[in-house]
This record gives structure tokens, C-alpha cells and sequence, in this order.
């Protein structure tokens, strides 16, 4: 009875002192992580979305499990969980009493004499007692650095199905600016033709002929450019995807649908969801253990040991057949002149555990700072694209107009010239707004921490 009053005595004072303390994991946030002008106070998480109910173009689905399949960056964070995995294993062990089987033999002649042979067939055993947490410490590290480990696994797996999105809707835009830049070629073309029969007929002169055709030359070098831009793409995608260049099948910007309502959700899901932020706390969990490690070097280490075996060699006689021989052990090792490198190792664990937990919530405020740039552009991105829709049409109607008067001679070509070059740029830009719509539900997605198996 007096050894179980010890023993609990004991363990309440080792607690006490932080040893056998566990890491209680994060339950608050920072008050308007996702901005002031964010409501979110609803628990529908549009990052708890399938990914294949988000992106529903059947090629980009192909790519994408493609991509999940062969990524060498994916399959690199699947070998870290199985050295995670291993380590943890290792740390269970650890509590296991450990054998070893150590034979041994030996010759020896004395001045000449016969001789002797000297054997011992031992099985040494040694089990350390954890009493002051050094191996449970141990354990949960490894348990939290194996949990980490699964977390960096999903952190790359929603940053690849992002990143092969991001790509294959990036090709969607190109393809669009490329066939609008290949139908403005051509009507410069006819406009080219248009001019020059109307210098022929006396109505224009040649530096509005000039004017056109080097018009003309530039909108063809803009097509050359984004035929290189295509290339250089698909070539990013076939790096995503691990496999050489080739040209992809796809679809177009126009026919891509997305969902209207985007629920944030309330800001602790957070740390359910964002792999990044469930693996910087595991980093603030291991340096927690790691501390409690450090702290328990304070105490001695209590390790029993013993061996049993056979051997011929009793003392200083020589027995054949060998005898049955068993011993025990037990050890006990308290650090003395050490003390002073033992504080530093502690201070320092304590120092990294500070610092590790400025960096949870560094990660934290970036975690909702990217939620809030994507929620913003996507906002933005709509409201832009009834602006382009009646800019559009606007200057359609000045391109006609400004067309047909020249014809009749009552404008110049330069008035031509600059409705048409404007008539370009806001389409390219019409089409590049509509990516970036786009754009910002992918990155919403991954800010909340979508793509999860």
C-alpha cells in the first residue's frame, strides 16, 4: 500500500512538473480571420466540396486522376508518411524490454600447456523503466511527426489538383484570346483590303494603307505569341502530370460552371481542413513533447538488465559440459556534472517551442488572408464582367460605325485603327477576367482546404 501512495505521489509531482503534461490542441482563432467584411458564421464549408463535384469537365477529371497517380512530388510525400510511420513504430518498441543473443569463444595456452576452450551461449536482456516520460515523450512525437507527415500528403495533393485546374483552365483562356486574335487577324486583313481599294479609288492615302497592314502585322505577331504561351503551359501541365510535352484535349472557358453560393465557413474549421495549418500544429505538438523531453533528462534513467545462458567458465575453472548461468541488473543514472548542458538543451527546446508557435499562428492570419483575397476577386471578377459585357457592345457598335463612315469618307482611318485595336483589348480582357473568376474559386478552394480524400 505504501509503495502504490509513492508511486501515485510520485507521478502527481512528475506532472506537476510538466513531464507528463499533454499537448491540448488549438480551439480558438483570431477574431476576423477571414476580414472584417466576411461574414462567416455558417458551418457549410465550400472547401468540404469533392473535388469532382467542383470541376466537372470530364477532361480536366482525367487530368487530374491522372495526376494523382503518377506526381512524383505526391508519391515523395507518401514515402514520408510510411518513414513517419516506421519512427512511430520504433517509439512503441521502445517500451519493449530488448534481447540480444552475444556468443562467444575463446582459446588460450600458458606456456606451452594444452589448450583450453572457454565458451558462453548468453541471452542478454535490458527494459528501461519509464518512470520520468522520456520514452512516452518520445512516442508522442513521433506521434504527432507521423500525423504531420499525412498532413504534408494532403497539403500536396490539394495543391496539385489547384495546380492541375489552374493549368488546364489557364489553356481554356488561351485557346479563347488565341481564336479572338486569329478572327481579328482576318477582319484586319479585309480592312487591309478595304483601305487599299480605297486608295486605288482616290478616297485614302497611302499612309492609311501603311497604317492597316502594320496594324495587321502586329495582331499576327500577338497570335504567334500566345501560340507560344499555349505551348509553354502545356508543357507545365505535362510536369504536373509527370510524363513528356504533348498537346492536351480540352474544352472551352465558356462552357465552364461553377457554384454561385461560396460558404466559407466558420474560421475553426480551419484547422480541420487547411492541411498547412493542421501541420504547422503539429510542429507546435512535437516541440510541446520535445520540451517535456528535455525536461525529463532532469531526472535519472532507471534500466533493469540481466543475462541467462550457458557457459564452461566458472571463475577460474574450466567445467565441461557448460552449467546453466543467470544474473540481473539494475541501474540507476543520475546526472551530476552534466547539469549545465542539460538547462541549455532545455532552454533551447523551449526557445524552438516559442518560436514555433509564433509560426501556427503566422499561419493562421495567412490562412485567412488568402481566404479573403479569393472571396474579394471573385467578388470583383462578376462585377467586372457585366462592365465588359456592355464595354463589348459599345465598342462594336463604334467599330461599325467608325467603319461604315470611312467608307463614305467623312472619317479618318485612324478612328478605324483605334476602335478596332480597342474592340481587341477588352475581349482579351473580357476573357482574362473570366479565368480570373475562375481562378479565385480554385484558390478559395485551396485556401479552405479542399481536395481532401
Amino acid at each position: 500500500m505504501k509503495k502504490i501512495i509513492l508511486l501515485t505521489t510520485a507521478t502527481a509531482l512528475l506532472s506537476s512538473c510538466g513531464i507528463y503534461n499533454k499537448y491540448q490542441p488549438a480551439t480558438t482563432t483570431p477574431d476576423n480571420l477571414y476580414g472584417e467584411e466576411v461574414m462567416a458564421n455558417d458551418t457549410v464549408n465550400f472547401g468540404n466540396m469533392d473535388w469532382r463535384e467542383l470541376f466537372t469537365d470530364p477532361l480536366l477529371q482525367t487530368l487530374i486522376e491522372q495526376g494523382l497517380q503518377n506526381n512524383t512530388d505526391l508519391q515523395s510525400a507518401q514515402l514520408r508518411v510510411e518513414e513517419a510511420d516506421a519512427a512511430l513504430m520504433s517509439a512503441k518498441l521502445a517500451f519493449l524490454p530488448s534481447f540480444a543473443l552475444s556468443p562467444q569463444g575463446a582459446v588460450s595456452s600458458f606456456d606451452g600447456h594444452k589448450a583450453t576452450q572457454t565458451y558462453s551461449l548468453p541471452i542478454t536482456a535490458s527494459w528501461e523503466l519509464d518512470i520520468f516520460g522520456r520514452l512516452r515523450n518520445a512516442k508522442q512525437q513521433a506521434k504527432a511527426l507521423y500525423a504531420q507527415s499525412k498532413d504534408y500528403q494532403q497539403a500536396v495533393r490539394t495543391q496539385l489538383i489547384s495546380g492541375i485546374a489552374n493549368t488546364y483552365y489557364t489553356l481554356l483562356m488561351l485557346d479563347e484570346q488565341f481564336a479572338i486574335a486569329e478572327q481579328t487577324a482576318e477582319a484586319w486583313k479585309e480592312t487591309v483590303a478595304s483601305t487599299r481599294a480605297l486608295m486605288n479609288a482616290g478616297m485614302a492615302n497611302e499612309a492609311a494603307t501603311s497604317q492597316m497592314e502594320a496594324a495587321y502585322y502586329n495582331v499576327q505577331m500577338s497570335v504567334l505569341d500566345l501560340k507560344e504561351q499555349i505551348n509553354k503551359v502545356e508543357n507545365g501541365l505535362a510536369l504536373l502530370l509527370a510524363e513528356t510535352p504533348r498537346a492536351y484535349e480540352r474544352s472551352s472557358l465558356e462552357g465552364q460552371q461553377f457554384p454561385d453560393d461560396l460558404a466559407v465557413g466558420i474560421p475553426m474549421q480551419m484547422l480541420s481542413n487547411r492541411p498547412d495549418v493542421r501541420a504547422a500544429e503539429r510542429s507546435l505538438e512535437q516541440a510541446f513533447y520535445g520540451t517535456n523531453q528535455a525536461r525529463s533528462a532532469f531526472y535519472p534513467s532507471i534500466v533493469l538488465s540481466g543475462s541467462a545462458g550457458w557457459t564452461n567458465s566458472a571463475g577460474s575453472m574450466i567445467v565441461n559440459p557448460g552449467k546453466f548461468l543467470a544474473s540481473a541488473v539494475g541501474s540507476l543514472t543520475q546526472p551530476l556534472f552534466n547539469k549545465g548542458q542539460i538547462m541549455a538543451q532545455y532552454r533551447i527546446a523551449k526557445a524552438q517551442q516559442e518560436e514555433i508557435s509564433l509560426a501556427f499562428q503566422q499561419t493562421l492570419l495567412n490562412a485567412g488572408s488568402e481566404v479573403n483575397d479569393a472571396l474579394v476577386a471573385y467578388q470583383t471578377s462578376k462585377e467586372k464582367t457585366l462592365l465588359f459585357d456592355k464595354q463589348i457592345l459599345s465598342l462594336q457598335k463604334a467599330l461599325t460605325s467608325t467603319s461604315l463612315l470611312m467608307e463614305h469618307g467623312t472619317t479618318t482611318y485612324l478612328e478605324v485603327l483605334t476602335a478596332r485595336q480597342s474592340l481587341l483589348s477588352a475581349q482579351l480582357s473580357q476573357t482574362a477576367n473570366r479565368f480570373a473568376e475562375i481562378q479565385s474559386v480554385i484558390n478559395l478552394y485551396k485556401a479552405l482546404g479542399g481536395g481532401r480524400e
